[in-house]
């Protein structure tokens, strides 16, 4: 990296810019590098190709393009379809020099496979970069360009995206003073299912060293339920199931196809909650992509080599139950069929109510389906992990949002923010209905440091999960370590298996 913040990468030079939210203007940000060549035309449903080389000094000072996205979720980034298509590329933070060995971080996005991208503030990784890592932000391809069910296309799209991102951190973050052999990849809800896919998955064996996933979802189809899918938003969109005329589509009529699946979607069969789902794409098992399930890959040990940290929030559902989703509960035998539905016995509900005396129907829902989609699958990725001789540490945010009248809780994504040491984005501001106080800043402190340190060292700052025992760190605002697993619901889940449907 020179005076004027170019760095040579193995297509071509780069020029970056101070990063806006560096005080001091040491640490730059390069926006919109490309790793991959654009996914459209000849690439359509294909696994990533090498994006061209460029003579010159290329401008990497504003964000490259999202990838194909609607609008009806949020996290959602703004697209049309104006929007250009070249949109595999990437960001770096960095506040160190070539020459220099920071530890890297890898960020994936979330957005339930099908929204969002790195260019988003939440993500930005000034405050990561000035702890001492190098941040890279990828986009990858979401929905059905990234994850539906092509016949002769690889499934996986967006795995195989993110692998490709990551072999070009393994060939050019050196430049930018990374440590190609220090690189800890991390992601939340769909990034987080992202990352425990990696570590399963033969395309990125050897890419990296750590793995940060928060609020892991358990939600993984068959090779047999992916084309089932695709099959209904073909036939929605009006084309058969095969590659020619699904590549003929743009792809703003895939995303209205995907829209009309989803909104003739209920999961309400007979009797049970009714709600609308907001997505119906998620990694693909059974191929060559990926093999097996993640848990059952951990579980015999298959990424025994990847140190873990791994956790989530006290009340994830709520983010959607509070903020928009649609639910509708009849009554207290509604809630029984969907928990029975999820495997659970037919004492759970009255054993969710102990947890929770006063609770409303809606909220002993949001309880339960924020532990059958993300608590329960997280603890146990850890478990299964540190049982195969992986080393795993595992966390618990319970720091409540003071929005919406309190109502959101320890909500999904109210980690984000601190995480990143980004409270004071629109976002941040939203979740803590205002400025940050003191006590949320040294939260936040406390978190960007343990991701440092993780990622530097393979240790957060407390115990591993052993065979004996999961160590729970409880994030708050006074933060509590426990020995073992307090939960007093896990062991209801301890029979259900969770397989990819």
């Amino acid at each position: 990296m020179d005076a004027e913040r170019t760095v040579k990468t193995t297509a071509g030079r780069v020029r970056g810019i101070a990063s806006p939210r560096s005080e001091s203007g040491e640490t730059t940000v390069y926006r919109g590098i490309p790793y991959a060549a654009a996914p459209f035309g000849e690439h359509r449903f294909a696994a990533p190709a090498p994006a061209s080389d460029w003579d010159g000094v290329r401008d990497c000072t504003s964000f490259g393009p999202p990838p194909p996205q609607g609008a009806q979720l949020l996290g959602a980034a703004p697209w049309g379809p104006e929007t250009s298509l070249d949109c595999l590329s990437l960001n770096v933070w960095t506040a160190a020099r070539e020459g220099d060995r920071a530890p890297v971080l890898v960020w994936i996005h979330g957005g339930a496979y099908i929204v969002g991208a790195a260019s988003e503030l939440t993500y930005d990784g000034t405050r990561l970069a000035e702890s001492g890592l190098v941040v890279v932000g990828i986009n990858y391809r979401l929905g059905f360009e990234g994850f539906g069910h092509v016949p002769g296309r690889p499934d996986n799209r967006g795995l195989l995206d993110q692998a490709a991102a990551l072999r070009w951190v393994r060939e050019n973050v050196a430049a930018f003073g990374g440590d190609p052999d220090n690189v800890t990849v991390a992601g939340e809800s769909a990034g987080a299912g992202s990352v425990v896919s990696l570590m399963a998955s033969p395309n990125a064996r050897g890419l990296f060293r750590r793995a940060i996933a928060h609020s892991v979802p358990g939600d993984m189809l068959t090779v047999d339920t992916a084309r089932f899918v695709s099959g209904r938003i073909a036939e929605a969109a009006g084309v058969p199931l095969e590659a020619g005329a699904l590549a003929a589509l743009p792809p703003e009529k895939l995303l209205e196809a995907t829209d009309l699946v989803l909104a003739h979607s209920p999961s309400k069969k007979s009797g049970g909650v009714r709600t609308q789902p907001f997505t119906c794409f998620a990694p693909v098992v059974g191929g060559p992509e990926l093999p097996e399930a993640p848990l059952e890959a951990v579980a015999r040990g298959a990424a025994s080599e990847v140190d873990l940290l791994t956790g989530h929030n006290a009340h994830e559902y709520r983010l959607f139950t509070e903020l928009g989703q649609s639910v509708e509960i009849d009554g207290e035998s509604d809630l029984a069929v969907t928990a029975s539905r999820l495997g659970l016995g037919g004492d759970a509900v009255a054993a969710y109510r102990e947890v929770h005396p006063g609770a409303t129907l809606r909220e002993l829902y949001a309880a339960i389906q924020g532990d059958a989609l993300f608590a329960e699958y997280t603890a146990r990725f850890a478990e299964a992990h540190a049982a195969a001789g992986g080393r795993a540490h595992f966390f618990r945010l319970a720091a409540e949002s003071p929005a919406v009248q309190g109502r959101l809780g320890s909500c999904h994504a109210f980690d984000l923010p601190f995480a990143f040491g980004n409270l004071d984005t629109d976002f941040g501001r939203f979740l803590l209905d205002g400025e940050p106080g003191e006590a949320h800043r040294a939260l936040s402190d406390r978190m960007v440091a343990a991701w440092r340190d993780f990622a530097a060292t393979g240790d957060p700052g407390w115990p591993a999960v052993s065979a004996d025992a999961t160590a729970v760190k409880v994030w708050n605002t006074e933060d509590l370590l426990h020995d073992s697993d307090p939960s007093p619901v896990r062991a209801l889940w301890s029979g259900v298996a969770i397989v990819p449907r």
